[in-house]
């Protein structure tokens, strides 16, 4: 985009949107299409409007803004977040998260946000979905065990239980059999060079194609591993201070535990994996610290054969862009 912009941000939550334009001037409209009209006076000026990917939230109003023809952006609310707390900003309102969203704009290189396909979209949709059903089996296996543990259980509590658990076990498999199909229909051949790296199960390679949209919304394998949560945050001050390093974990949890599991497969069966994880440990460090190691190991293969469109090879030494 342009280095001289003029931004507008803006902050969406469910039912309302706060702007702040150019001018620091502040306005408020509903999350819905008569709040989108009463913006009107503020496009076709040449503006870039900045906000940050809230889930569901942000997306009719930009999908409505791109149909005007306006440039938008969206951006990492973790990257938004940073940039508040180095402003040491205390002021926490839906109207100075408007004003810091535009500066944020203002002082950062953006990338223009073209929309997604109806297929990216449902599949992040169902992704979803699959959450909430794991959600709501890891609590009625909870409730199982408490009620199992507890004796004189009733025996319809228990039948109904486990009818709802089968259920869902239904419902999962359902969702799943679908997103493979509509992953194979945008990214089958990106899919099957990610299943070629020994460790990295379907399920992640699923996830981390739907949640990067094909790899192209980063540009750097150091920016996906911020997005996963997987970046270390070192404590060190002077010669006092000599914290114990651990990874960011304001990151994407469901990518970056996907990828921790993945990470013990990795150390038997991948090569370049294994040799990483025996020099850390060879050298005293924690075992839990060579698997994060592992895992972010993972993240720069899978970034470099996404990049590439080349399957993994244990013997390929040429230089690929990981960084």
């Amino acid at each position: 985009m342009d280095k001289i912009k003029k931004i507008i941000g803006i902050d969406i939550s469910k039912d309302v949107i706060d702007v702040n334009d150019s001018e620091d001037r502040h306005y408020q409209y509903t999350n819905n299409r008569k709040g989108f009209s009463r913006m009107k006076h503020l496009e076709g000026k040449g503006m870039i409007w900045v906000m940050e990917a809230t889930g569901y939230y942000h997306l009719p109003l930009a999908r409505y803004l791109l149909s005007r023809g306006e440039q938008v952006s969206v951006v990492n609310p973790l990257s938004v977040k940073r940039y508040i707390q180095m402003r040491l900003s205390r002021i926490k309102t839906d109207k100075s998260d408007a004003r810091m969203i535009r500066q944020y704009g203002e002082q950062n290189e953006l990338r223009a946000w073209k929309g997604r396909s109806r297929k990216w979209e449902e599949s992040l949709q169902v992704m979803s979905l699959l959450e909430q059903y794991s959600k709501q089996m890891t609590a009625m296996k909870n409730k199982l065990h408490g009620e199992s543990a507890g004796g004189n259980v009733s025996t319809e509590v228990l039948k109904s239980l486990k009818r709802s658990m089968n259920q869902l076990r239904k419902e999962q498999n359902i969702l799943e059999k679908h997103l493979l199909q509509l992953v194979r229909e945008e990214e089958r051949e990106l899919l099957t060079n990610l299943e070629s790296i020994p460790g990295l199960g379907r399920k992640t390679a699923i996830m981390l194609i739907v949640m990067t949209e094909g790899f192209r919304r980063f540009e750097s394998a150091s920016a996906l591993r911020s997005y996963c949560g997987l970046t270390p945050i070192i404590r060190e001050s002077g010669s006092s201070v000599r914290g114990r390093s651990r990874i960011s974990k304001m990151g994407n949890q469901k990518l970056r535990n996907l990828l921790f599991l993945c990470s013990f497969t990795a150390c038997q069966y991948n090569k370049a994996c294994n040799d990483l994880y025996r020099r850390i440990t060879d050298k005293g460090k924690s075992k839990k610290l060579a698997l994060i190691a592992v895992s972010n190991k993972l993240v720069k293969q899978a970034f470099a054969i996404a990049k590439s469109g080349i399957p993994y090879d244990a013997d390929y030494r040429s230089a690929l862009p990981q960084k």
